[in-house]
């Protein structure tokens, strides 16, 4: 069984209440938070206070990507909003262990990100202090891109080197996700789906957009 996780930066926020109950019920497993600082991504999304106010709307995991330079700074400020996992780039910290050994010590789930230029090699050293690894099949900064076929390889990859090496490391993927090319990287190796525009922005609205993916998945 797969799990999707909603990408909140894709919803509607004059309706963000309604449409987190709505994915909630339509059986979506996490939300997923895009923070971005407009350096080390070319956009501005979102801070700590939209997290919080989701964790009052779901008891649903809660898992923030900080795309934003010195990470470190702000792991304290999204754990105590809510945030279950934290979600870090391999790209931007020369001290990656020494903040992903910190992020285990607070009780959160550690996922170590991944960009699409970024060959899977450079992760060998890491993956066996993580609990996930994110692709990114698009290059991080804006929602609604084209999937990059080519990072199913990369996908396989890692899947590789996780069983090599006999790691309990899940894979999750994010980026252009629909219900055409999830069967893809799910038979890579994914786990865990982020899906942003193809639930937020279905045309035939949130739960069938969860239902179209978790069926072409499954």
């Amino acid at each position: 069984m797969i799990i999707i996780s909603a990408s909140v930066l894709s919803a509607d926020f004059t309706r963000l209440g309604e449409q987190i109950v709505t994915a909630e019920k339509a059986g979506v497993d996490h939300f997923h938070f895009d923070i971005m600082d407009g350096l080390f991504v070319p956009n501005i999304s979102m801070g700590p206070f939209v997290l919080e106010t989701v964790s009052k709307l779901t008891t649903l995991p809660l898992d923030a990507h900080l795309m934003i330079k010195n990470p470190d700074r702000y792991i304290d400020t999204f754990i105590k909003s809510g945030a279950n996992q934290l979600a870090v780039h391999i790209e931007n910290n020369p001290n990656i262990l020494r903040t992903i050994e910190y992020i285990h010590s607070t009780g959160t789930v550690s996922t170590i990100v991944i960009n699409p230029g970024t060959p899977a090699a450079s992760l060998e050293a890491v993956l066996p202090f993580v609990n996930n690894v994110l692709v990114m099949t698009v290059n991080p900064g804006f929602s609604g891109q084209v999937f990059i076929p080519q990072m199913v390889q990369k996908i396989k990859a890692i899947r590789d080197m996780i069983v090599k090496d006999q790691l309990n490391v899940k894979i999750q993927v994010d980026g252009g996700i629909t219900g055409d090319n999830i069967k893809s990287v799910v038979g890579a190796g994914a786990e865990l789906i982020i899906a942003a525009t193809s639930i937020f922005k279905y045309p035939k609205g949130i739960a069938e957009g969860i239902r179209v993916l978790r069926s072409a998945a499954e």
